[in-house]
């Protein structure tokens, strides 16, 4: 279980957002600029609000009225970005592996190879990231982020590089690996199948403010009254 109550200005935007997000896979929408990489960058510990606190699980990860922020390397949060942050200096194997130094060698190199069996770049493993196509890096950095197996994962249009079929056949691996694993999910994407691909709970976000939340058909239907009322208004 996943508690927002944040307050952050950036220039002219303010993100205002408090909630509880206690579903497997939540999928946040929004148009650009609402706040949605705001967000995970809060969750995520790489950016901290003004004001407020999040709680995962019941453990406080920020709080600003205690002074209290935990930096993200300890927050057991992985983000995934929609363009992949690979060491360029690494091989595709110790990419994957730089979270797992406390693993021994053996357990280490299995976990590698789980990853990559994973989002099916098995065969990747000796190269470096600038040998990579964006698709191949994407899974890549996928892969790197589920490595240390961490209790929330952060997915900023992850899959933006791969083509719909591709797409698709990752994200029902994804989802019945993270369904093992009790791995909390958020997804920001612009495809609504997404949503109902994965029994998504749904947060709209618009102009940093949380306008619906709920399972995807009621919240998708919500936002599309909102659209209705505006141009019958």
């Amino acid at each position: 279980m996943l508690e927002i109550s944040v307050d952050a200005r950036r220039g002219t935007f303010h993100l205002q957002m408090e909630c509880c997000l206690k579903a497997d896979w939540t999928v946040i929408f929004g148009p650009s600029g609402a706040g949605k990489t705001t967000l995970l960058r809060l969750l995520a510990g790489l950016d901290r609000p003004d004001h407020g606190r999040i709680l995962l699980d019941g453990e406080s990860l920020t709080d600003s009225a205690r002074g209290l922020y935990i930096q993200p390397g300890r927050r057991r949060i992985a983000l995934v970005a929609q363009h992949p942050a690979l060491f360029p200096h690494l091989s595709v194997a110790a990419n994957v592996a730089f979270g797992l130094a406390r693993l021994d060698s053996r357990n280490r190199d299995a976990r590698v190879n789980e990853m990559l069996a994973l989002v099916d770049a098995e065969g990747l493993s000796n190269r470096r990231p600038h040998d990579l196509s964006g698709g191949e890096a994407q899974r890549v950095a996928l892969a790197r982020a589920l490595a240390p197996l961490p209790k929330l994962l952060l997915l900023d249009e992850p899959f933006s590089a791969l083509d719909g079929a591709a797409s698709d056949a990752l994200l029902l691996r994804l989802q019945s690996w993270i369904g093992e694993h009790r791995t909390q999910t958020i997804l920001v994407t612009h495809d609504a199948t997404d949503a109902f691909a994965t029994e998504a709970e749904v947060a709209l976000l618009r102009e940093g403010r949380l306008v619906a939340l709920g399972p995807a058909a009621d919240a998708l239907a919500m936002e599309r009254g909102r659209i209705f009322a505006r141009l019958e208004g």
